[in-house]
């Protein structure tokens, strides 16, 4: 398998074919196709995402100018620019949603457990923005002279994973969105101030969702209780609520929880409001301090991934761009969770990328990066002396 099979082929076979060749048929993307295939669609747009590819024509010159081997990707040339230019703009993005699903599925099965000891589900939910020109974009509307789209995100801190995503333009509030998602009962949600609905968190409370959130300055409560907190910690203050503004004693007429924290780094109070009574406060606390991974996932998503540049400018082709960049991630991060070596996130996607067509075990390779790869398919015969050695080649 060294000898014919690079790590970019071993990465494909996280998508069986069969099953891919099923989410095809089912979401009709080769209708009236002629020759190109989906297959050659994902694997040159994992291709730009993976290798750091800017434009479509790096795409195609770089599988090409790796000759031979892009048969062994399941593809048998490189495609040219105006046949994946099409692609990208006229088949569908949800088919490529679907693949990020199914991969997700796999991902989640291998993904190392939370840190906390509870047994509840631990999700982090956010929104990042992504800017457009509005030029280029012009379906991209956000603001008078710029363009956006927002991805909304909800992370799921088991191997910190997104479990849920979508698009949607910039002007989107992040709040509409949250409103639509069904979360498990029992399971525990932390998020910023941005997504502060007291009608959203009266519904949470009554289907047994437990939120983790910070309190906005000008909310009107009444204290019910003050609980005793330790003399040594960062819990300054933890008391039982009752919000009585008008609209949100109607919506969420629920005894809530306002924590105050001391903030080490920034030196200043946090103060937490949360619809869970029963975990100690410094858990609580602990429970925002991670929702930090989501702003971490951001970051990593756009620092190392392509989703701030776009190969193409139509709605359907920056879609599949991003759905495929967080499909690139899924990889990274399962590869990072099964290997031995301490790989960085970054260091793994810098690593990937100048190695994509080594020929060696994915395995191997993720456990001891640094060892010299095989020189050639055969090894039974002598290695020819370096060019200008002076060695002399003494035929039989």
């Amino acid at each position: 398998m060294v000898r014919n099979a690079s790590l970019f082929c071993q990465i494909l076979e996280f998508f069986p074919r069969g099953r891919f060749q099923a989410l095809v048929r089912e979401y009709g993307v080769e209708r009236s196709a002629k020759g190109f295939t989906s297959w050659s669609q994902f694997v040159s747009m994992l291709f730009c995402q993976l290798a750091q590819m800017k434009s479509l024509r790096e795409i195609c010159n770089g599988l090409t100018s790796c000759m031979g081997k892009v048969r062994h990707l399941g593809i048998q040339e490189a495609p040219c620019r105006s046949t994946l230019a099409y692609a990208n703009e006229h088949r569908h993005w949800a088919f490529f949603e679907a693949l990020f699903k199914d991969m997700l599925s796999y991902c989640i099965q291998q993904a190392p457990q939370k840190k906390f000891r509870f047994k509840n589900k631990l999700l982090s939910l956010d929104a990042t923005v992504i800017d457009l020109c509005l030029a280029m974009f012009p379906w991209a509307t956000f603001r008078q002279t710029k363009g956006a789209v927002k991805l909304h995100m909800l992370l799921d801190h088991d191997g910190y994973l997104p479990v849920y995503a979508y698009i949607s333009e910039g002007s989107v509030h992040e709040i509409q969105i949250a409103r639509t998602i069904d979360l498990p009962a029992d399971s525990i949600v932390a998020m910023d101030r941005g997504f502060t609905d007291f009608s959203l968190y009266g519904t949470w409370t009554d289907r047994k969702v437990w939120f983790v959130t910070r309190l906005k300055d000008n909310a009107v409560y009444e204290t019910l209780e003050n609980r005793e907190v330790p003399k040594r910690g960062v819990i300054l203050s933890d008391e039982l609520i009752l919000l009585t503004g008008v609209k949100a004693r109607e919506t969420c007429p629920h005894t809530l929880r306002r924590i105050t924290v001391w903030d080490e780094v920034n030196q200043c109070p946090i103060v937490l409001l949360t619809n869970h009574l029963r975990f100690a406060a410094s858990t609580i606390a602990a429970i925002y301090k991670d929702r930090w991974q989501i702003e971490i996932f951001f970051k990593t998503l756009k620092q190392n991934l392509k989703v701030k540049t776009f190969v193409g400018t139509s709605e359907n082709a920056l879609k599949i761009q991003i759905w495929t960049a967080l499909i690139a991630l899924l990889i990274v991060k399962h590869l990072q969770h099964r290997a031995r070596f301490n790989w960085s996130l970054s260091n793994l996607v810098a690593m990937l990328r100048l190695n994509l067509f080594t020929y060696r075990l994915l395995n191997d390779w993720l456990d001891d990066p640094w060892e010299t790869p095989p020189l050639g398919p055969s090894s039974g015969q002598q290695d020819l002396p370096f060019p200008g050695s002076g060695q002399h080649v003494v035929k039989s």
